[in-house]
């Protein structure tokens, strides 16, 4: 099967999705099939895109992550590569799309394109954002915690009458009472 070929089963399985892109792109670099819900998208932010270039819609700094995963699947056409790209979204911001490229050869092994599959990404990486920041803020916050820990516990071993562990001691529960705050904001 070419990459025609394999392009014309994609195309009639994600031709109508509501959840993938898919596109085809010429030796030219202008798109030649955009399906249904890459149009309901783009189309109104770029026009027609059918015939333009795909860069129309991209952030330029990502124009050469196209060109190298092109090139990729080229050189080695049974295989799919993946590509992470910003897409204008009309307001001035991006859309965040995950796609896999694949080489088009014609029955004479000419290249005719490349064809992708994407979808959007944009959530999924605002919310893996918001995790990242998350886990750095509550991790520094239980680490604080811990290190209070374990410097009352030195004192406790350090000791040299009752009163010092003791006041170690309500230190102890109050950094703990302080800690499980945090693990219950974690959980939440």
């Amino acid at each position: 099967m070419d990459g025609v070929d394999h392009f014309q089963a994609i195309k009639s399985l994600l031709g109508d999705s509501s959840t993938y892109y898919l596109i085809a792109v010429g030796m030219d670099s202008n798109y030649s099939y955009l399906n249904k819900h890459y149009a309901e998208i783009f189309q109104p932010i770029h026009g027609d895109l059918v015939g333009k270039n795909y860069a129309v819609t991209m952030h330029e700094d990502d124009l050469k992550i196209c060109q190298v995963v092109s090139e990729k699947a080229f050189m080695d056409r049974e295989s799919v590569f993946p590509a992470t790209l910003r897409k204008h979204d009309g307001a001035g911001g991006f859309i965040i799309t995950r796609w896999e490229y694949k080489a088009m050869f014609d029955e004479n092994d000419e290249p005719l394109g490349i064809f992708c599959i994407g979808h959007d990404i944009t959530k999924f990486e605002q919310i893996s954002g918001k995790l990242e920041e998350i886990k750095i803020n509550y991790s520094h916050s239980i680490r604080r915690y811990v290190a209070n820990l374990l410097g009352l516990g030195k004192l406790i071993l350090n000791a040299k009458d009752m009163q010092d562990m003791q006041d170690a001691a309500k230190m102890i529960v109050h950094t703990a009472t302080d800690l499980d705050k945090v693990v219950k904001e974690v959980n939440e």
